[in-house]
């Protein structure tokens, strides 16, 4: 079954002689960091392989929230949640964006004191958080038909809609002048004296000053065309689409097993909240010393499988030049298959948690590869090898939600100017200066 159905954004016919910055990716993360230059006066280009969001910025669950978050994260999540309620009214269009909450369930007093400790990250922001129980749980779980012992409730946190909210800022962006350019992979990046100089792309050159990776699960392989060592791997998420229920729960919700969120047509987006597939692939044992600290941690999390795709990715060109065809040609549309298994574990969790979905209608069910890093934190950052390119990837499951202030950070970094977070915690040299990966994924 394909993917989501995305508003669709007409790409531009004309390829611009010369712009300020090419963003390469029409994901959350490529979109937002449109917008943000085009707002402050530059000249920019977005090229897309494909469609616009056709890819993980569609495909997930639709959250954005802050609970939860790896510590470093929450400074760039907190902007976050002051640009998504203006959105609307700055681009023009609907995104679906409700602020209706998130709820995270305790089962055990354990829990309990793993969500007040990492509370205290949240009070230098002045956000409200804090645990439900007994009457106030009832009436934020309608229908459950077994109740967590707490959980513990952001209600600043909110949802969108995937299928929805990169097209509304791809046109934004082109409203203040952005080209947007689909169906037009970006072949290679050309220096001139040690600086960035341009893009060739499928459909000809463009000069520049500066270009942005944000290529999502694609990053690695566009950058290691160009020397530059991107440490990344790819995980497989399932998720479901349910046809509009009476009765439940406002609130998005998750619990070991399961998470959902409710949708803009009244139907739910269903997921398995923890289990992931990780499909064996060559890059699996380049990157293996990298990932060790991840995959100690998150073993259960982790359902390593063999199938075609090692194969597929073993026949991935590592190096070509501008005039060759490349896989990001090759594969416009990155549509893995959703887990079977996982399909019927999730409807049977909802159903058995609450009554509502026990008789509810699948309407589509899909699969996103999401991108990760060693420590499931993101790039976003110079690249100090090759002056004037910039990486903004790896967003571990998390981009979404924080795509764009991403967006603003990336055009900050990009321009030079006051960046609205410490862009630290982001750097690229991470990986290669000694720093440890520590996986904090919330706690």
């Amino acid at each position: 079954m394909p993917g989501p159905k995305v508003i669709p954004v007409i790409g531009d016919e004309q390829l611009p002689d010369r712009v300020d910055t090419v963003v390469i990716g029409g994901g959350i993360i490529g979109v937002s960091t449109a917008l943000e230059l085009a707002e402050k006066g530059q000249r920019v280009a977005l090229c897309e392989k494909g469609g616009i969001a056709q890819e993980q910025s569609s495909r997930n669950w639709g959250w954005v929230r802050i609970s939860r978050r790896d510590k470093r994260e929450i400074p760039l999540m907190a902007e976050a949640l002051r640009i998504w309620p203006k959105l609307k009214e700055r681009t023009g269009r609907d995104l679906g964006y409700t602020q209706a909450g998130i709820a995270f369930a305790c089962e055990t007093d354990a829990e309990i004191a793993q969500f007040e400790n990492w509370s205290e990250h949240l009070k230098p922001f002045q956000l409200e958080c804090g645990f439900r129980s007994g009457q106030d749980l009832a009436d934020m779980l309608p229908s459950a038909s077994v109740r967590p012992k707490a959980v513990f409730y952001t209600p600043t946190d909110g949802r969108a809609e995937p299928q929805k909210a990169a097209p509304a800022i791809a046109e934004a962006a082109r409203d203040r002048g952005a080209a947007i350019l689909t169906q037009c992979a970006v072949r290679g990046v050309e220096s001139a004296g040690g600086q960035v100089s341009g893009v060739v792309t499928e459909r000809g050159r463009i000069a520049c000053d500066a270009v942005v990776l944000a290529g999502g699960a694609w990053s690695r392989l566009f950058s290691g065309n160009l020397g530059i060592e991107l440490p990344q791997l790819k995980v497989l998420n399932t998720v479901l689409r349910t046809a509009p229920i009476e009765g439940g729960p406002e609130t998005s919700y998750w619990e070991e097993g399961l998470g959902l969120r409710k949708r803009q047509d009244g139907g739910y987006t269903l997921a398995n909240g923890t289990l992931h597939h990780a499909d064996i692939v060559p890059d699996s044992f380049r990157l293996a010393r990298a990932f060790l600290p991840a995959f100690r941690k998150n073993w259960r999390a982790l359902k390593p499988r063999v199938g075609t795709r090692f194969l597929e990715e073993a026949r991935y060109a590592r190096r070509w030049s501008m005039e060759d065809v490349t896989p990001f040609e090759q594969t416009r549309v990155l549509d893995p298959k959703p887990s079977d298994a996982l399909v019927r574990q999730i409807q049977a969790t909802a159903a058995k948690r609450f009554s509502v979905f026990k008789d509810a209608k699948i309407e589509q069910t899909w699969a996103g590869m999401i991108d990760v890093t060693p420590d499931a934190v993101p790039v976003i950052s110079v690249v100090d090898t090759l002056p004037g390119f910039f990486i903004a990837t790896g967003f571990s499951g998390h981009g979404f939600g924080i795509g764009p202030a991403a967006g603003r950070l990336m055009a900050e970094l990009v321009m030079g100017v006051t960046p609205c977070v410490d862009p630290t915690p982001y750097r690229l040299s991470r990986f290669a200066d000694g720093t440890p990966m520590i996986v904090d994924a919330g706690f």
